[in-house]
């Protein structure tokens, strides 16, 4: 059984290290929080992009452009979304984990040197690197400030290497951010544009707290479908009757290259909101085993304490009875 002294320095050492996951998942809080708010400031344009291209394929189908056309692939470009560090759980291990899965997939059937990898954090970077992939360009200061000029500069990028025929498809490989609790892995094609499907894909977040807790979210969730039903009303119906000119083509040339720029932004939104959420967990969690270990460690403590107590009273009481 280890010393009294043993056990106090022990408590002492947790304690300390409680401290400091706890003020970690403080900053982790405070920074999801601001991610956010940066994803409810890029939602009106989604909206409103999302609405004029949907009013368009409901006006003229047939329209096409050279980035939604499908051809046979023979390169591949990723790009993934991973952070520049580390302490949050399995979300950087989940990325890469997929990541080689499809980079796998891929070298089977293209060959390695048909695989590319964009990487945007420094953690699938270095494991890009150490793997021996084909890595283009890596952008890890985007994760630490998302802005949307970096975003379109590389979507653009990619568009040209696309239409010029140099890579037939790009895959995102990210965290969709569902809620503070739930944060979904997602392999997705960015290139060609699906634009039916990505208008159709999930857009459920919880943008109005960190709680992680399963009951609070459903709670806060159905809250908000109540809420959401009774604006409903107040709406008003934008108009659909759009003058299109030049022609439709055109215009959808002009549309969609935006649906490319603002997935990418998404995406990256998305994966520092995941990253802040994983964290908060993760050191919520560590938090939580501490307080628990504090607790056995000072029940060891008392119960030696009291050992010790009691041995020192039986060898007073038996050297008096001795005497």
């Amino acid at each position: 059984m280890p010393s009294l002294k043993e056990i106090k320095g022990r408590i002492a050492s947790v304690n300390s290290t409680r401290k400091i996951t706890s003020a970690m998942k403080m900053v982790a809080s405070s920074k999801l929080h601001h991610a956010q708010v940066a994803i409810q400031n890029m939602l009106p344009y989604e909206t409103m992009l999302e609405h004029i291209l949907k009013s368009f394929l409901a006006a003229e189908a047939e329209a096409q452009t050279i980035y939604d056309q499908e051809r046979p692939v023979k390169r591949v470009a990723l790009v993934v979304y991973s952070s520049n560090s580390s302490l949050c759980g399995g979300f950087n291990a989940n990325v890469i984990k997929l990541m080689m899965n499809a980079v796998k997939e891929l070298s089977e059937e293209l060959g390695a040197e048909n695989v590319e990898v964009y990487p945007i954090g420094r953690k699938v970077a270095e494991k890009a690197r150490k793997l021996g992939y084909n890595v283009k360009g890596e952008r890890n200061e985007l994760v630490d400030h998302p802005n949307v000029k970096d975003c379109i500069d590389l979507s653009v990028e990619l568009g040209k290497r696309f239409a010029e025929g140099e890579i037939d498809k790009v895959e995102l490989i990210y965290h969709h951010f569902k809620s503070a609790g739930s944060q979904i892995l997602t392999s997705k094609t960015f290139l060609p544009i699906d634009v039916e499907s990505e208008l159709e894909r999930d857009h459920e977040r919880d943008l109005t707290s960190n709680v992680v807790t399963k009951k609070a979210q459903d709670y806060l969730k159905k809250k908000g479908r109540q809420k959401a039903k009774a604006n409903q009303e107040d709406v008003k119906p934008l108009n659909d009757n759009f003058i299109v000119e030049p022609d439709m083509d055109t215009v959808l040339s002009q549309l969609i290259p935006k649906l490319a720029h603002l997935m990418l932004y998404t995406a990256l939104l998305d994966s520092v909101a995941s990253e802040h959420a994983a964290r908060m967990v993760a050191m919520q969690t560590a938090t939580d085993n501490a307080d628990e270990l504090l607790r056995q460690l000072n029940l060891q403590y008392n119960k030696s304490r009291q050992q010790a107590i009691t041995s020192e009273l039986l060898d007073i009481v038996g050297g008096s009875v001795n005497n």
